[in-house]
């Protein structure tokens, strides 16, 4: 499906605000997306492999894009942005990576010419990881290459509190009808170590059909009353078992927070 363009967003709810490792005041309110790209790079570069060189092994992995697979992601970053907060930031190592210094000329390139009202500024994803950690809520839309995505999404996700809260989507170019090719799902998995005990968190899985209804149907008055039900039952106290910080608090299960989301959606109408 060549599905190059993975959203992965990191939002904190004001109830769960207390369980992210960071203080309160700094994840309150965070909303911010991570755009990584998802079918090149050091992933999917030739030559990779373990070889024999002189009497000892050696482990390669190439590095490696072109200037239409950054320009694509890159557009669907400014794309995103427009629909948000109009921010992007780049991130690559352009200070020791010839990869790094094509990924942000060909941001700057595709900015310059083709969205000009989306602030675009570039930042090394090493030191975008520590700023991560200090101010978050710096940042709107964050776009950057396979492996620095995959970094710098799971420490985004710590920042909401819990794996169980994060919904991702994978979107592809425009189909005859103008949508993209997308895939959705919850960036935890499938969790098979609980298949069939009620213990799973069902919010992620919900907010990715949230992300479907915004992204592939066009139907984001819709996405927002979704994710205004989730907010309205975790301010309410609802919790499942991942999400429990209080003593006496008696954990939902799957289909009671489900249920549970489901009253507040029909209280929305």
């Amino acid at each position: 499906m060549d599905l190059y363009s993975n959203l992965r967003p990191a939002q904190c709810f004001d109830a769960l605000a207390d369980f992210s490792s960071l203080k309160k005041d700094v994840v309150a309110g965070l909303d911010i997306m991570i755009v990584r790209e998802l079918t090149s790079g050091i992933y999917f570069g030739e030559p990779r492999g373990i070889f024999e060189e002189g009497n000892q092994r050696v482990g390669i992995n190439t590095q490696r894009y072109t200037e239409s697979e950054i320009e694509r992601v890159a557009r669907s970053a400014f794309e995103l942005a427009r629909r948000r907060n109009n921010k992007v930031c780049s991130m690559e190592k352009a200070n020791v990576m010839e990869s790094g210094i094509l990924w942000r000329e060909v941001v700057q390139k595709v900015h310059d010419e083709e969205y000009p009202d989306v602030e675009l500024s570039h930042m090394y994803a090493d030191a975008g990881a520590m700023q991560l950690c200090r101010w978050p809520k710096q940042f709107d839309v964050i776009v950057t290459d396979n492996l620095f995505g995959d970094l710098l999404s799971d420490a985004a996700a710590m920042l909401t509190g819990s794996l169980g809260m994060l919904p991702s989507a994978s979107l592809g170019a425009p189909m005859a009808n103008g949508r993209p090719k997308a895939l959705y799902e919850p960036v935890h998995g499938s969790a098979p170590d609980i298949t069939g005990q009620g213990k799973a968190n069902p919010i992620a899985c919900i907010l990715s059909f949230a992300m479907a209804l915004r992204y592939s149907f066009d139907q984001g008055a819709e996405a927002d009353r979704l994710e205004k039900a989730v907010e309205k039952v975790l301010a309410d106290g609802a919790r499942t078992a991942d999400l429990l910080g209080e003593e006496g608090v008696t954990p939902l299960s799957t289909s009671e927070m489900g249920d549970a989301i489901l009253g507040a959606l029909d209280a929305s109408l």
